[in-house]
């Protein structure tokens, strides 16, 4: 997948469990943790919120100036 990813054979991928929420914990226990390791996954989040974290810039707000 790594190679995939890399060769720009594919721009992601689709993970479905089959059961939860053990298959949710099994996969943040062990494929997350191996992407971390080979640094393909990020450890913390760059901002608190999610317009921060995707580098969105803040809208004007017209009522406070």
């Amino acid at each position: 997948m790594e190679e995939w990813l890399f060769s720009e054979g594919s721009d992601g991928f689709t993970v479905m469990f089959p059961y939860l929420p053990g298959g949710l914990d099994d996969f943040v226990a062990h494929v997350i943790s191996e992407l971390q390791r080979r640094g393909l996954f990020r450890r913390d989040y760059e901002g608190t919120t999610l317009r921060e974290h995707l580098g969105l810039p803040r809208p004007h707000n017209r009522f406070f100036p």
